[in-house]
């Protein structure tokens, strides 16, 4: 019985394999196009793929491969088929979701893309695949004086990874601007100012591989919010208050020596060029009593532009920020009610809110999205569209005698295409909304008979 047991999961494992081995054959990408985009922090690509499946049974799902370093750091990964030729294309999304297989070759990890209906024999479809990574570009040298730029390593492989056979493919990286000190030669490459073109490179095999190392300039801010706290409170009075709390870095080459401001005020474009002062945050329109401080108090340094589509709020830090200096501060505004919250036909309601930073150009190691209802509100419930860790916790504020339910949602690696919408559902009770009135009334109501019966009440002792 026990040898039973264990042939199980072996007898799995060697279906799966035998599964991916056979899908493998069954696929070719006829033509493969990369491009990458290395003009800020955040590295995005964009992959057009032209799969023909050549066996003779249908296929639903197409493998996407990624060596263990991208894995780590991929931060968005989106897929959609295309179909028709350049202003009547057409686009249909399709689920992405890692793929329950052993890892390949060099620790290699898969994806799966679910195809919207199955590919038939000697059929062709063009897959566009967006992924972005965080955290993929290395300082070098680590330390910078305060008038030197900044250069960065960025690696991947000239050659597509993927599981499949390649019969022609072709890759465009471009970066910031044209000052590249070195690149990894892999014959045909070409170099056209800022952009550098591998390829094309034809009938490659499953799993090909082939290191290049990338060093170039990129003075862009490197803004890495540690950690970010967004606590949205809802108040059916009619407005909701949003409290968001910063633990901003640089994450560039760290700064080295004695940081000059004569220096850096007086030569603006030469010295501290790597670093960054202003920062801009997208807000919601129709926003009103925004604040802006930190632990010593508010900081005046802002700038509020309001139009009926959206609120922008530019700010400055205390100080400029070099590599590997930090900063921590709090930016609170509030929002009409109509505009958020909704009421459907069974009496539920929901808030339909942004996920997500509203810094540009910035990376989130971990965001914390808390939604505080108010007091009474059951069954709350969360559509957020992509995968968050999700848990209840509890809320006392003035006048609470149950406390407020608080849904709160947590995520790692978020770039500002995250900002998407989400909705949190719950029930809610109107005759909630008289209770704290009608406690305030019954206080002072029994306040008032206090006193009165006070002041005729006789306490001598003598008449």
């Amino acid at each position: 019985m026990k040898l039973i047991r264990l042939a199980l999961p072996i007898w799995s494992l060697v279906l799966l394999c035998v599964l991916h081995a056979s899908s493998s054959q069954e696929i070719q990408i006829v033509n493969a196009e990369r491009r990458i985009d290395l003009s800020s922090h955040i590295v995005k690509v964009f992959l057009t793929l032209k799969i023909e499946n050549t066996g003779t049974s249908p296929v639903s799902d197409v493998l996407l491969a990624f060596p263990p370093t991208q894995a780590n750091h991929l931060a968005l990964l989106k897929a959609q088929a295309a179909t028709g030729k350049r202003k009547k294309k057409t686009f249909t999304f399709l689920d992405v979701y890692p793929a329950e297989l052993p890892e390949g070759p060099n620790g290699t990890k898969y994806f799966s893309i679910s195809l919207h209906s199955k590919l038939g024999a000697g059929e062709v479809v063009t897959l566009e695949v967006l992924y972005m990574l965080t955290h993929s570009l290395d300082p070098f040298p680590e330390e910078i004086s305060q008038s030197e730029s900044q250069l960065v390593y960025y690696r991947d492989s000239a050659i597509l990874l993927s599981p499949y056979q390649v019969k022609q493919q072709i890759t465009f990286i471009k970066t910031p601007s044209s000052k590249i000190e070195s690149f990894s030669m892999v014959e045909p490459t070409n170099r056209a100012g800022a952009e550098l073109k591998y390829g094309p490179y034809e009938n490659r095999s499953p799993h090909s591989y082939s290191p290049v190392i990338i060093h170039f300039e990129n003075n862009n801010p490197f803004a890495v919010v540690e950690e970010l706290v967004r606590e949205i409170e809802i108040s059916h009075w009619g407005s909701i208050q949003i409290t968001e709390q910063y633990k901003l870095a640089h994450a560039g080459a760290r700064h080295k020596g004695v940081f000059s401001r004569v220096e850096y005020q007086s030569r603006p474009g030469h010295s501290g060029i790597s670093s960054f002062r202003h920062l801009l945050a997208r807000l919601p329109p129709r926003v009103h009593s925004v604040y802006y401080r930190d632990e010593i108090g508010n900081i005046s340094s802002s700038h509020l532009r309001l139009d009926s589509k959206k609120s922008e709020l530019e700010f400055e830090p205390r100080y400029p920020l070099f590599g590997g200096w930090k900063a921590t501060f709090v930016i609170g505004y509030g929002l009409p009610l109509e505009d958020f919250l909704f009421e459907l036909p069974d009496g539920k309601r929901y808030l339909n809110f942004s996920f997500g930073c509203p810094l540009v150009e910035t990376v989130v190691n971990k965001l914390t999205v808390k939604v505080v209802l108010p007091e009474g509100s059951l069954d709350p419930s969360v559509d957020v569209p992509f995968p968050v860790e999700q848990y209840l916790e509890k809320k006392y504020s003035y006048l609470d005698v149950v406390g407020r339910t608080v849904v709160v949602l947590e995520k790692n690696n978020v770039v500002p295409e995250h900002n998407s919408p989400f909705q949190v559902y719950y029930h809610f009770n109107p005759i909630f909304m008289l209770a704290e009135p009608i406690m305030l009334t019954t206080t002072f109501f029994l306040l008032f008979i206090t006193c009165v019966a006070y002041l005729h009440i006789d306490l001598s002792i003598s008449k």
